[in-house]
């Protein structure tokens, strides 16, 4: 059996006021035909399958489209969808029992409402179990949260989710019997010993999930997972697996390799292999002195990137200037200026150049409390906690 893992393809985002509609076009028409080269038979996508709780008609027109395309394939048997935190539980699953026609699964939120078990047979025969696990939100993990402290909270998210794959792999087992089939998970989480980027949210209170990969190793033969945008093992467990971004999210991974993973099972076991996906549009960071960034700027052969700039001079709000200038002239798409803020000769007031699109709705809240200057620790930390839980509420809306 041959499963591709991907996740995190972000349909929709908006980078810096720039759509990357022509990006995602590429990624999901070089998708297809991996998925015919190789005879893929499952697809599993493991969350954020747009950016936003909202995206615009064109990234909707893109999913279902590219989802329409699949049902021509012969060799695939089903493809797996689940929800990741950038989804909006309702924007995923008004299509969910259309999609099912087409042998799409979609998993919005894992309660009781969904069976989260997923049988795939070939030929009436059994051949594997995917245990299609989303991004668990609050209400399924945990009972009510108030009145307790946020050591508390992260411990009741870890033993809520430790327990939620316990118990789907207690019905994936009773569904096997004495089949000798695999048994995959899919998730959607931070987990320890893993590499994360700047453009990836906390998604559970405080942060910090105890949950890693030998845990989920030791119960199933392929853990597809989502949410970090590094294609990567963790830690030592060869089959539990982030696919990555197609694209890269920030220019934070503008040296990452994007890839989809090709997990294959036969009798002798369990291959994978990562391939790499053809990027469309690079995103290039450039550092140093004007006399740096200007020789770099003219070596850029490629127009259609992206580019972001950190100066590090001594007249750095002139060569700001000069800078702009220049890629102007060489037809250069210039989407970020940033000033060393370790060079004390700049005045405050001048380094205040972050735009909004590199921040995320918590980041921007928490500058914001910083103002304050609120000598109540415990408070602040309460606003915090208490401004996630209305961004998780209104994100799954």
């Amino acid at each position: 059996m041959k499963i591709l893992h991907t996740s995190d393809w972000h349909l929709g985002q908006n980078f810096m006021g720039k759509s990357r509609v022509e990006e995602h076009e590429a990624f999901l028409s070089w998708l297809l035909e991996i998925i015919k080269e190789k005879e893929i038979e499952v697809l599993l996508v493991s969350g954020d399958i747009f950016d936003t709780g909202t995206p615009p008609n064109y990234a909707l027109e893109l999913y279902y489209n590219f989802l329409k395309e699949l049902s021509s394939i012969k060799t695939l048997i089903t493809t797996i969808i689940t929800a990741g935190n950038h989804d909006s539980v309702s924007t995923l699953k008004a299509p969910k029992q259309l999609l099912e026609v087409l042998n799409v699964h979609v998993i919005t939120t894992g309660d009781e409402d969904e069976n989260v078990i997923i049988p795939i047979n070939k030929n009436d025969d059994l051949i594997s179990i995917v245990c299609a696990v989303p991004f668990l939100r609050d209400s399924v993990i945990r009972e009510s949260l108030s009145g307790k402290t946020i050591s508390e909270k992260e411990k009741l998210a870890n033993s809520g989710i430790k327990t939620y794959y316990e118990n789907c792999y207690s019905k994936a087992l009773e569904l096997k019997q004495d089949k000798n089939i695999p048994i995959i998970a899919m998730g959607h989480l931070t987990t320890v010993g893993s590499r994360s980027s700047q453009s990836e949210r906390d998604i559970y209170i405080g942060g910090t999930i105890d949950i890693g990969g030998d845990y989920l190793a030791s119960m199933f033969d392929y853990v597809a997972l989502g949410h970090l945008h590094i294609n990567q093992i963790v830690g030592n467990t060869e089959h539990v697996r982030y696919s990555g971004s197609p694209l890269p999210l920030s220019f934070s991974e503008s040296k990452n390799t994007q890839k989809v993973n090709l997990v294959s099972f036969t009798q002798n076991g369990i291959n994978i292999e990562e391939i790499e996906i053809p990027l469309f549009r690079k995103l290039i960071v450039i550092k140093g002195n004007f006399e740096t960034i200007k020789n770099e700027l003219t070596k850029i052969e490629n127009k259609n990137s992206w580019i972001e700039v950190h100066i590090k001079d001594d007249n750095a709000m002139f060569v700001n200037g000069e800078i702009r200038q220049l890629a102007s002239k060489l037809e250069l798409t210039l989407l970020a200026v940033k000033i060393d803020k370790s060079e004390k000769q700049l005045k405050a007031n001048e380094l205040k150049v972050i735009s909004l699109d590199e921040l995320s709705v918590q980041q921007v809240f928490e500058k914001r409390l910083e103002l304050e200057n609120l000598e109540d620790k415990d408070f602040e930390n309460e606003l915090v906690l208490n401004f996630k839980e209305v961004v998780s509420k209104v994100q799954s809306l």
